[in-house]
Formats: structure tokens, C-alpha cells, sequence
């Protein structure tokens, strides 16, 4: 198991701001994902991949979102439970039941701890796992950080690195994902509650960082994102729709594991390995611009700043 933890000269971008006027021909953060060696991508395993199909929007076309699932060693329960959900069709047929603007879209059955919910929630499937909130949380990353003794960016929330392609805070204690923009994570209740992986949300937002350790964070949207940032809005609690706006609950069709598809329907992903070369430089450009739009460099980046590229494969 190996920890990336990026050079502050690199997450930082430790450039002085006169270097962007001086380094015309820098390249941009895109540029260095599309100049990346074909070996320094890595493929997303079928079984990491989802398949969430909503029901067609109103010009008759299709909406499909692809969420990749969270790896070993973290929410490996939440994750375990999520495949037997989807393997079940128990997602099959729920909806979208909250938006609110600027922070996440939920979805999950609409008599679930739905504050309009009228009927009674469909049953879950056996064999689905309960998790503790220490849970939230893996010591053995922790242990890494603690035996490689590695120079982490600090943040108001935790010290942050990048650990086989996905953001993650910790400290010699432990470490955990981080709430980014399209990170999934499990709804729950109220403490000691962590949720089954029912109910789902996506950060539609500014990064939620203070939720950190306190949901699952179980995956991230990889494609289809924009299906679910325009939906529209709640205005119930917490965005939830009301009963009023029955119409605006999106159905969700179906959802598959990758995995389990015919060959030929497989849509196959992979990232740019956070420990290569390239994604440094990446980094670094995303920490302190210097190609010719931009005038002063900023001098660093919050870590939900620097998204790990992620690209479907086209055969």
C-alpha cells in the first residue's frame, strides 16, 4: 500500500506571481492530462463501476450517471452493501427526493425518512452489513502516514494528500475521503445511525468539508454529473420536494454493477495515478496557474481544487 503525499512546493505551487507573466508557454492543467503517458492511467476495475439510469428528461433523452466506487481500505461495508442493493433491484424505481442549491442531491426510497413520506418504505434485502461510526475512519492509512513520515498540505479541517486516486485527509491516527464536489456519501440519522447505503447523496456544491468523519463517503460521479446538478430544487426542509411537487421526484430506472453487464454494454473508466509525474505537474498547475489567461498565479489550492482526472476509454 503506497501514500502519495504531494511536495508543498507542488500542492502549493510555491511560484513567485511574476513567473506567470514570464512563462507564456506553461502548459494548463488539461494540457498535461492529455500530454499523460498511456502507462500512468489506471483502469477502474468493473466491479468499482455503477450504472445509474434516471428516467429520460423531458426532450426524450437518455440520462445515465456513472459512479465509481470507493477502494479498499476505506467504507468497504457501505460499498459491500451498495452492490447487494444494486444486485437486489432494490434501487430500482426509487427517486431523487432532495436538492438543495449549492450542497447535495439525495436520493433513495420516497417513504424513507422522508419528511412527505406517506407509505410504507420497501423492505431491504438480507445479508446487508451494519457499520460503526469508527468506521468512518481507516487506522491503517493512518499507520502509512505515521511509518513513511510524509509532508502533508495542511487545511482548516485536516492535513491532505491523495491516496490511489482519490482526496483524502488524515493524520498519524487515521484518514478518511473528503467531501469534494461529486463524492457520494450514505444519509443516515441521527448518532449512532450510519446508514445501509439506501439512501445516497451527491455534493452538488462548495465542498461540505465539516462532514467529514460524521457520513460514508463511498464514491464519486466519474460521468453523467450534470444530470443531477440541474435538477430542480426543493423547496422543503433541507430541500427535500414536498408534497406538492410529487412531479419533480426524478425516477430512477435502474442501477447496475459494471460488472455484471454483457461485455458489450461495459462502459470502462480509468484515472490518472496520483502517484505519477504527470499528475504532480497537473497539481502544481491547478495550485498556481501559469499559462497566458492568467495574470498572478494563486499560491496554492484546497485539495476538492485539484480533481483527479478520470476518462472514459474509447476502444
Amino acid at each position: 500500500m503506497r501514500i502519495l503525499a504531494l511536495p508543498l512546493a507542488a500542492l502549493l505551487g510555491l511560484a513567485l506571481p511574476v513567473q506567470a507573466q514570464e512563462e507564456t508557454d506553461a502548459p494548463s492543467p488539461n494540457q498535461i492530462v492529455d500530454e499523460a503517458p498511456r502507462e500512468e492511467w489506471v483502469t477502474i476495475p468493473p466491479e468499482n463501476l455503477l450504472v445509474m439510469t434516471l428516467a429520460p428528461a423531458v426532450d426524450g433523452s437518455a440520462r445515465k450517471v456513472v459512479i465509481q466506487l470507493m477502494p479498499a481500505p476505506f467504507s468497504q461495508g457501505w460499498v459491500a452493501n451498495i452492490r447487494t442493493l444494486a444486485r437486489a433491484g432494490w434501487y430500482d424505481g426509487i427517486t431523487i427526493n432532495r436538492v438543495q442549491d449549492n450542497y447535495v442531491v439525495q436520493w433513495g426510497d420516497p417513504n424513507y425518512d422522508n419528511p412527505e413520506a406517506k407509505g410504507a418504505a420497501t423492505p431491504l434485502p438480507e445479508g446487508l452489513r451494519i457499520m460503526n461510526e469508527i468506521d468512518y475512519i481507516s487506522d491503517e492509512i493512518g499507520q502509512a502516514l505515521a511509518m513513511e513520515d510524509v509532508a502533508i498540505d495542511e487545511d482548516p479541517y485536516a492535513d491532505t494528500t491523495f491516496f490511489q486516486g482519490w482526496p483524502v485527509g488524515g493524520d498519524t491516527d487515521g484518514a478518511w475521503p473528503v467531501h469534494c464536489y461529486g463524492m457520494i456519501g450514505v444519509g443516515r440519522g441521527y448518532s449512532p445511525d450510519t446508514g445501509s447505503g439506501a439512501e445516497l447523496y451527491t455534493v452538488i456544491g462548495h465542498a461540505p468539508r465539516h462532514l467529514d468523519r460524521n457520513i460514508a463517503l463511498v464514491g464519486r460521479i466519474v460521468e453523467g454529473m450534470e444530470h443531477l446538478s440541474s435538477l430542480p430544487r426543493g423547496s422543503g426542509a433541507l430541500g427535500f420536494y414536498t408534497a406538492e411537487e410529487a412531479d419533480k421526484r426524478t425516477p430512477i430506472l435502474t442501477v447496475r454493477v459494471v460488472s455484471d453487464l454483457p461485455e458489450s454494454e461495459r462502459p470502462a473508466f480509468e484515472y490518472l495515478s496520483t502517484d505519477s509525474d504527470a499528475f504532480a505537474r497537473y497539481a502544481d498547475a491547478r495550485a498556481n496557474r501559469r499559462d497566458p489567461f492568467f495574470i498572478v498565479p494563486a499560491g496554492g489550492a484546497d485539495i476538492c481544487n485539484i480533481p483527479v482526472p478520470v476518462r472514459r476509454v474509447v476502444d
